[in-house]
């Protein structure tokens, strides 16, 4: 049971507290006074949840910090619930319980990863969350009107929320991303999926059908590259037998080359033999007549030789003389007779001893110089003769080397030398420089050539029944053939590529069918389920609905029977748009235009607390009507007064509380109603006055 509300800087209010105790508890008020903040202010103390936008937005304006806390009772027990926001819109939260006279923290905050949660454990305590509560113990503004003269497709809608069916909305569509998504991951794997089973079924018979002209199309293909090969090994085996002569052919080109060759070198080898020999014996012709004076040349080279060294001797002889007298000269000019007497000893004397006779030593001098010139001139004379003799000898020695080199010694020598210049002069004349088919022997010049000539005349009698434009014709067709062969290939190749991923791609299509065929199975089943079971218009909806709507009716013709009306059943059906409401007086139908506004609103009561039942009504027991008088007449404002004040006076399933927010205070005139608090809008916030 709620016991208080304590509110500070919390949405209108600036700092309110309101008791409770049991019985019917009115709140009113003109709109915006700020009495649905009560509403909040309990939900948010208790599971941090509001209907509000945003937490942050439960903070009164200009202010920093509020707080919402709620006192309540389960059984002997009592709680304490306390939440708090600042600015930055971040909560904390603390549940109280009271032990032994002290407040002792139970849970505080929300940490989760830690095992602590103020909502889970009031959960736990009262046995709903915030959704449930709000179905079992919150009327919202204009429902209970909405029950009775509403569309009835909106009442299904209600049903449907207050049974759970409009989670199976939320299966249903999630089983469809199953779905989508199980198809999705055969698709990144498959490419495919169940879908385009008809699409590759129509790719397979396609193939098939190019299957069908391909397969064919080969063998045609393979059987005329067969024919084509054969025709091919024909010419082939031709070319075979013609191709050796072709090589002979060739061979015989090549030796006629190699022969004329040979004999244009062996004619200028000849001509060059021919040239060194005529030289060699023009060389040893000339030495051998330089040699035949070579002895006398020898003797009168020694002869000169003797004269030369005898005229040298007699020269130097001249010479010593001449620098004897030349030093008796000196001893002369200073040896003078002084009036007749001798310079040396001062003897008188008649003449100086000729030795020192300045005169006779000049007249000397002159005659040996006299002397020396003649024997030089003949020194000269002979010199140039033996340099002439000289000059004979080197030509001798020259002559002799050159015969020794050439190996002649005797004219007999040079006369054979003669001979074999006469023969390569024959052998030079009349050698032709092209060589034809006729008689070859005319060319042998030596052994080689003439071997070289036989194997050209074998050549030709093995290959004269050769001929080369037949050959060339047969190696041309043979290069057609091989052409056509090489496009028979590459239209093998091409036909059988197109063959080979057509039946791969066909292979591949049916493994793919195969699976895809499993898979269609398998989501067929899925989609069975999803629509049986999930879908809100299926069989287990219907059925749960179906039952639902039977406990609803029981406990509203529970509810019914304590009011003082004349209705004491109420049925509710399921039809495929709506429910079907319809009410009974005993065994008497009565059809609810019929009713009066009092009871219209007896049955609206009685079916929303048959929906807070079937919901399980929390330990807190405790209802609350927001604005239910909305939009209803005075006759039906005072008719649900009256109502309420029977079903809390007859204990209807224990419900302590009965909470109704208001603005039409006149309705509680004259009735039994336990606390009314006034709820009035001011400058500094709401302000709260009993009445």
């Amino acid at each position: 049971m709620l016991q208080s509300v304590e509110i500070e800087n919390f949405l209108s209010h600036k700092n309110t507290k309101l008791t409770f105790d049991r019985g019917v508890t009115v709140f009113v008020g003109q709109n915006g006074a700020g009495k649905s903040s009560i509403i909040d202010a309990i939900t948010f103390a208790l599971f941090g949840e509001h209907l509000r936008k945003s937490t942050k937005g439960l903070l009164r304006r200009g202010s920093n910090q509020s707080y919402s806390k709620v006192e309540f009772s389960l059984g002997h027990r009592q709680f304490e619930a306390v939440r708090k926001i600042d600015s930055k819109g971040t909560a904390g939260a603390v549940l109280y319980e009271k032990i032994n006279g002290e407040m002792v923290s139970l849970v505080a905050g929300e940490r989760k990863q830690f095992g602590e949660s103020m909502t889970k454990e009031i959960e736990s305590l009262i046995g709903l969350d915030f959704e449930k509560l709000k179905v079992a113990s919150i009327v919202q503004q204009g429902e209970l009107q909405a029950i009775i003269e509403a569309d009835p497709r909106k009442f299904k809608e209600l049903v449907n929320a207050i049974v759970g069916i409009d989670k199976l909305d939320i299966a249903y569509e999630s089983m469809k991303k199953t779905i989508d998504s199980f198809r999705g991951t055969i698709k990144s794997r498959l490419g495919h999926d169940d879908t385009d089973i008809d699409t590759l079924q129509a790719r397979i018979d396609v193939l098939l059908k190019e299957i069908s002209v391909l397969e064919p199309q080969k063998k045609k293909i393979m059987e005329e590259k067969i024919l084509r090969e054969q025709e091919f090994s024909t010419l082939e085996h031709d070319i075979e037998i013609e191709t050796p002569k072709e090589t002979k052919i060739k061979e015989i080109e090549r030796e006629k080359e190699d022969l004329l060759r040979y004999i244009r070198d062996s004619i200028v080898k000849m001509k060059r033999d021919l040239v060194e020999k005529e030289k060699k014996f023009s060389d040893c012709s000339n030495s051998l007549s330089v040699t035949k004076v070579k002895l006398q040349v020898e003797s009168d080279t020694e002869q000169i030789q003797l004269d030369i060294d005898n005229i040298q001797a007699e020269l130097k002889q001249v010479e010593e003389k001449i620098t004897i007298i030349q030093s008796q000269q000196d001893i002369a000019n200073k040896l003078h007779l002084v009036d007749g007497k001798c310079p040396v000893c001062d003897s008188s004397v008649d003449k100086l001893n000729p030795l020192f006779d300045e005169k006779y030593i000049t007249f000397e001098i002159e005659a040996l110089k006299k002397k020396k010139e003649d024997i030089t001139k003949k020194n000269t004379s002979i010199q140039s003769k033996k340099k002439e003799f000289d000059l004979k000898l080197q030509q001798i020695i020259k002559a002799e080397g050159i015969l020794a080199s050439n190996n002649i010694k005797t004219h007999e020598d040079l006369t054979k030398l003669e001979e074999e210049i006469s023969k390569l002069q024959v052998s030079t004349q009349g050698i032709p420089h092209e060589i034809n088919s006729g008689n070859l022997m005319q060319y042998a010049i030596d052994e080689y050539s003439t071997d070289v000539i036989k194997s050209i005349t074998r050549l030709v009698d093995e290959t004269r029944d050769f001929d080369i434009n037949h050959f060339r014709d047969l190696k041309s067709r043979l290069e057609q053939k091989r052409k056509a062969l090489g496009m028979l290939d590459q239209e093998i190749t091409v036909t059988n590529t197109k063959l080979v991923i057509r039946q791969e791609d066909a292979e591949k299509i049916s493994q793919i069918l195969l699976e895809l065929h499993k898979v269609k199975q398998y989501v067929t089943g899925l989609e069975a389920i999803r629509s049986k079971i999930y879908n809100r218009d299926g069989p287990v909806a219907t059925s749960l609905r179906s039952w639902a709507l039977n406990m609803i009716s029981q406990k509203a013709s529970e509810y019914l029977s304590t009011f003082n009306v004349k209705i004491q059943r109420i049925t509710l059906e399921d039809k495929s748009r709506d429910v079907g409401i319809t009410c009974y007086s005993g065994n008497l139908e009565i059809d609810l235009e019929s009713l009066s506004g009092g009871e219209k609103m007896s049955v609206a009561l009685a079916l929303r607390l048959g929906m807070a039942h079937f919901m399980g009504t929390s330990n807190l027991n405790f209802i609350i009507l927001d604005e239910p008088t909305t939009h209803l007449d005075q006759e039906r404002r005072k008719s649900l007064v009256n109502v309420l004040s029977q079903a809390f006076e007859s204990n209807i399933d224990a419900i302590s509380q009965f909470i109704i927010i208001t603005h039409d205070s006149d309705i509680f005139e004259n009735s039994n109603i336990d606390a009314i608090y006034d709820f009035k809008s001011t400058p500094e916030g709401t302000v709260v006055t009993p009445i």
